[in-house]
């Protein structure tokens, strides 16, 4: 294990022991279509979780579009692939951001799970089974849209994120994906996010399109965890690769991640009984089969 990885494992273990034992909330980020800003209030998020004082990890889980890194000007050295071809372990793939944020570059490697033998799965689940109880949030960004790996991440998490712009083809691609999900019966508790819109009534007003649908045939309710209004510095930071809370401290846009992350913060984790990172790779690998 390098200096780097060494530093970071002790970095996120906490002084009481007895803490370890403290599940991680695991969240995906999703959305029905792509350009909808998903992966920048994936990225904003845990910046601001962070600020708060949480401890949190990014798992860039994009397959075809991975730009987590993209999005923060940094070059990954390692990354999933590395873990699965048993050449690194979890601590060495582990990456620093803005702000020391940890994060795990995307790429093809989910792509290579279902190619593994039992012996490399157990490996593989016994690396990722280190962050147990080491970060108080693990957040994957997903692909978007309705791709195999999304919704198996979906399945097994506790709580997904469904991002959407007040566009109709955004909306319904949102509301198409959570159908889908939903009939599956896997039971997620999704919140929404509304991004890219006007003023906080056109928010508002999208939110309840999609609640109302959700409501009248899928028989249950979409919870609103926030609102990003259409804010232009969150354009110029994409462009000069920094997240915006940090290019921009002032701007609305950050107001308003730092809102949606007290709000979500203040929402008990739910589907206690996942048992965290253990609970989720039961999810995850039973849902690969």
């Amino acid at each position: 294990m390098n200096d780097q990885a060494e530093a970071l494992r002790h970095l996120v273990s906490r002084q009481d022991p007895t803490e370890l034992q403290t599940a991680s909330r695991i969240v995906t980020v999703t959305s029905g279509k792509g350009g909808v800003g998903k992966s920048n209030f994936s990225l904003n998020f845990a910046l601001a979780l962070q600020r708060l004082g949480k401890r949190v990890l990014v798992f860039d889980a994009d397959i075809g579009m991975a730009n987590i890194d993209v999005l923060m000007g940094r070059s990954s050295t390692y990354s999933l692939y590395h873990l699965l071809k048993q050449e690194k372990t979890i601590w060495e793939i582990i990456q620093l951001g803005p702000e020391g944020l940890h994060y795990i570059a995307g790429g093809s490697g989910f792509s290579d799970l279902i190619d593994l033998t039992e012996d490399q799965l157990n490996r593989f689940a016994g690396e990722i089974e280190k962050l147990h109880g080491q970060y108080d949030v693990i957040l994957f960004d997903t692909g978007a849209g309705l791709s195999k790996e999304t919704v198996k991440f979906i399945g097994a998490a506790q709580e997904t994120i469904v991002v959407t712009t007040p566009e109709p083809t955004s909306i319904t691609d949102a509301y198409a994906l959570i159908k889908m999900v939903s009939g599956m019966g896997m039971g997620v508790d999704f919140k929404l996010i509304v991004n890219r819109a006007i003023d906080h009534r056109e928010g508002r007003e999208t939110a309840q399109k999609m609640n109302l649908v959700t409501n009248r045939f899928l028989q249950f309710e979409l919870p609103m965890l926030g609102i990003v209004a259409d804010d232009s510095n969150v354009s110029k930071a994409v462009k000069r690769q920094i997240p915006f809370l940090i290019a921009f401290p002032h701007t609305d846009a950050t107001a308003a991640v730092t809102r949606i992350a007290k709000n979500f913060l203040e929402i008990p984790g739910t589907r206690s009984d996942s048992g965290g990172v253990k609970g989720f790779l039961t999810k995850f690998f039973r849902l690969s089969r």
